[in-house]
């Protein structure tokens, strides 16, 4: 992680009200492992934005996966974070692509490919299988080294990474010709549960939806 990026952040998980309740009862956060997770596998969380999170479990709860759509609001320790808004990080991520690509070379595998979802807008990739397979390919590369480093008695020249961070522009222009993008977001894959350091409940919360004031 960059020493110049603030540690704690205040992160946003849409979920279903039941796990929501689990989840201010102490029960752990769970750890998603999706082929096309956008940041590699862990634990979920909006950035600062929990009218995001509201959202997305709405859009959740309308497609019948969810009962009834809440939010769980946690203070992250960031620790050592791999933040792909950073050129160092970035570069290391270019990296385990090479290395990645080479390996599915020499193993006559094809490269996964990031896919539209249908209905969503054309572009955005919402299915990230490259994406989540790099970054899988980055951690495991990492954890052989310090597995290396540990048994040869040296100290590893990196550490494995406990939150990956990405900023993600989505969704319809906010206005015709410009640059914004409503859907734009900043996502936290929380790789280490002992990194989330409490939870709470959002009050007053609001999506984007909801008529603001009174009607």
């Amino acid at each position: 992680m960059t020493s110049f990026h603030t540690s704690f952040i205040l992160g946003f998980h849409g979920c279903d009200e039941d796990t929501a309740v689990d989840l201010l009862n102490g029960k752990p956060f769970r750890q998603s492992s999706e082929d096309f997770d956008w940041l590699g596998s862990g634990a979920y969380f909006w950035e600062g934005d929990p009218g995001r999170a509201l959202e997305w479990a709405i859009e959740k709860q309308n497609r019948g996966s969810y009962k009834k759509a809440a939010v769980v609001g946690a203070v992250i320790d960031l620790g050592n974070c791999l933040d792909l808004t950073v050129r160092e990080n970035l570069d290391l991520l270019s990296d385990a692509y090479r290395s990645f690509e080479a390996a599915r070379v020499k193993a006559g595998l094809a490269l996964p490919v990031n896919k539209d979802v249908k209905g969503s807008k054309e572009g955005d990739k919402l299915l990230r299988y490259l994406d989540c397979a790099v970054i899988r390919h980055l951690h495991e590369n990492i954890e052989d080294e310090v597995r290396k480093a540990r048994d040869s008695g040296t100290s590893p020249l990196i550490q494995p990474f406990d939150t990956v961070r990405g900023l993600f522009v989505e969704g319809e222009n906010v206005y015709p010709g410009g640059g914004f993008y409503q859907k734009t977001h900043t996502q936290i894959a929380v790789r280490s549960e002992t990194r989330i350091i409490g939870v709470f409940r959002p009050r007053n919360l609001q999506s984007a939806e909801e008529p603001i004031g009174p009607s």
